[in-house]
């Protein structure tokens, strides 16, 4: 029998979304675009949803060295992959650039089907600066490095340097220039990460000599202005911080923003309990502290980074965004984690300082996810992961309820292949994408989590009430072992560890009144519906098909009854399954 297929709506969503469809002659430059709350990547005219994994740093550091990875790539059912240009490799000698590795990534790329994401390693890299050439390390006069408190130099180039700031901006530009010329047609280059979670380290800020001199001066005009155009729409965090100093519009950093770190304050490397309180190891991490410190720096990192972007964007203007090494409960001081970097609570200082940039994104290794995703998103922030670990309910919650551009695993060659929680999760993701694309920044689509044994978990969605509960990976219920792909005790954690409470994770989509989409990972989903509008009271379900999106219409690849629909009354979706829902009602 041939499988029957849906012609559907979301056609214009384009096949190439979940069967990308590369080297192409190209349609457009890769940008973003806005849909309804959302903002989406457009790659050859249409949405793209980056399924992607970070490279190890140095792992993309030569062709030879990448040859056995492309396969698995594809194998785990990435569409993307990060991969980093380090400066002191492409500019060894000043003024010379060496493009062969960047070509051959990109050819090898374009040969499995496979876009990229390119980090540019440059003044910095995790909060240090140990990817910048020889030759800028070894002239510390003309680079110079940030001070800690008493005088002390660390391998940290300092924001202060103009001469940084241009030669970085430099080779930047060459590095877009020449991605342009051998890109501009097949776009195999869809967005570019500018430096690595930049940042002060072991001091709350720059104490150097020339930034010592602008702390005491007033804080620039232009972040004055821009706080007062935006105060009602600052994040909290920073509202407050601005509030309690009267809401000032000029003076110092001090004056404006209060005190920074106190003298008697000794910066430890982990903010664990002591010094901090149980109650602030569990809550600091949401808030400033010492805020000017942070504040003054943000603003000089963005600025920095931004004539980068700026810079860049003069010869390929693609997307471009920074990431953060984000606060946590045992680094929730400013330099404990880098300061300045672009954390929630100083975005708006970052849009201030750095327009250009078209994305903040976190480096989200927290168990916190779905708080970080919503503090990211917050003013309309695109939200992108270039960091994370490969937990498969966090695919679809990123993509089903934050509406993400891109999430990305690091060190993805070292887990990645198909019979993987994240192939997995990325089948589903790529399985549904027209629908996700179509209904991205609307109110017609979202994701939950649901623990075993919790009460039902109940969602308003296309004139229903959805009732949700864990079912494990079989019906009826009985006592298993948790399903393939629940959250697992990371390898470096004690064995004798309490194992988390299984979790499934569903993505729900309303694509009609009476219409939806479905897809669950790490376990199963029962649902029932219960209509929210005037009629008959009761739900039954119609078709329930399970399939995929093909070349934009819906493939139904079986058509599911019986026990596996509850005899019409209950629908069940199981782990690493797309289900076309209808649903009826009657008296």
């Amino acid at each position: 029998m041939r499988p029957r297929f849906r012609v559907a709506l979301l056609a214009a969503c384009a096949a190439s979304i979940a069967v990308p469809c590369y080297g192409q002659t190209a349609t457009g430059t890769p940008h973003l675009r806005k849909q309804g709350s959302a903002t989406q990547l457009i790659v050859d005219g249409q949405p793209f949803l980056a399924l992607t994994g970070e490279l190890g740093n140095n792992t993309a550091t030569s062709l030879e060295n990448m040859q056995p990875i492309w396969s698995k790539l594809v194998s785990g059912n990435l569409n993307c992959v990060l991969a980093a240009v380090s400066w002191a490799q492409m500019e060894p000698v000043e003024g010379q650039y060496e493009f062969a590795l960047v070509d051959g990534l990109i050819n090898e790329a374009r040969h499995n089907t496979l876009k990229l994401i390119f980090l540019w390693f440059g003044s910095w890299k995790n909060g240090l600066s140990s990817y910048a050439p020889y030759w800028v390390k070894k002239d510390y006069k003309r680079f110079p490095r940030i001070q800690l408190r008493g005088g002390k130099t660390m391998e940290l180039l300092s924001t202060f340097g103009d001469a940084t700031r241009d030669a970085d901006a430099r080779a930047y530009r060459a590095l877009m220039r020449h991605i342009k010329e051998v890109d501009a047609q097949q776009h195999t280059v869809v967005m570019m990460q500018v430096e690595n979670e930049v940042g002060v380290l072991r001091d709350s800020r720059d104490r150097s000599a020339p930034a010592n001199r602008a702390f005491a001066g007033p804080v620039p005009k232009e972040l004055m202005d821009y706080l007062q155009q935006h105060q009602d729409s600052l994040s909290p965090e920073l509202h407050e911080v601005w509030a309690a100093q009267g809401f000032k519009t000029s003076g110092t950093w001090e004056e404006v923003f209060g005190p920074g770190l106190p003298e008697s304050v000794e910066m430890p490397i982990q903010t664990k309990s002591p010094p901090m309180s149980a109650e602030e190891h569990e809550t600091a991490w949401r808030r400033l502290h010492w805020p000017v410190d942070e504040i003054f720096m943000a603003w000089h990192y963005a600025r920095f980074v931004g004539k980068v972007v700026s810079e860049g964007k003069k010869e390929y203007d693609i997307p471009m965004f920074v990431n953060a090494w984000l606060q946590q409960p045992n680094h929730a001081w400013p330099g404990t984690y880098p300061s300045g970097g672009p954390v929630p609570q100083v975005h708006d200082v970052w849009r201030a300082g750095a327009p250009a940039i078209d994305a903040l994104a976190p480096d989200l290794y927290l168990q916190y996810f779905d708080e970080v995703c919503a503090r990211f998103t917050r003013n309309g922030n695109p939200l992108f992961i270039p960091e994370t670990s490969a937990n498969a309910g966090n695919v679809l919650s990123a993509f089903g309820k934050f509406n993400a551009i891109g999430f990305s695993p690091f060190f993805i060659e070292r887990g990645v292949g198909p019979d993987t929680d994240l192939a997995a999760a990325y089948r589903v993701v790529s399985q549904l994408a027209p629908a996700i694309v179509a209904h991205q920044g609307k109110e017609t689509m979202t994701a939950v989590h649901v623990n075993q044994g919790d009460a039902p978990l109940k969602v308003k969605l296309g004139g229903y009430t959805l009732d949700l509960s864990y079912v494990g990976s079989r019906v009826p219920i009985a006592p298993e072992p948790p399903a393939a792909g629940q959250p697992r005790t990371p390898p470096a954690q004690p064995a004798t560890q309490v194992q988390p409470t299984p979790q499934a994770t569903a993505i729900l989509i309303a694509a009609g009144p009476d219409e939806f989409y479905f897809g669950a990972v790490g376990g199963g989903v029962r649902i029932a519906f219960t209509p929210l509008t005037p009629g008959p009271s009761i739900a039954g379900l119609g078709d329930v098909q399970q399939g995929k999106f093909v070349e934009g219409g819906w493939r139904d690849v079986r058509q599911l009854g019986g026990d596996d629909t509850g005899q019409g009354e209950i629908l069940t979706v199981r782990p690493n399954n797309v289900l076309r829902v209808t649903v009826y009602r009657y008296e």
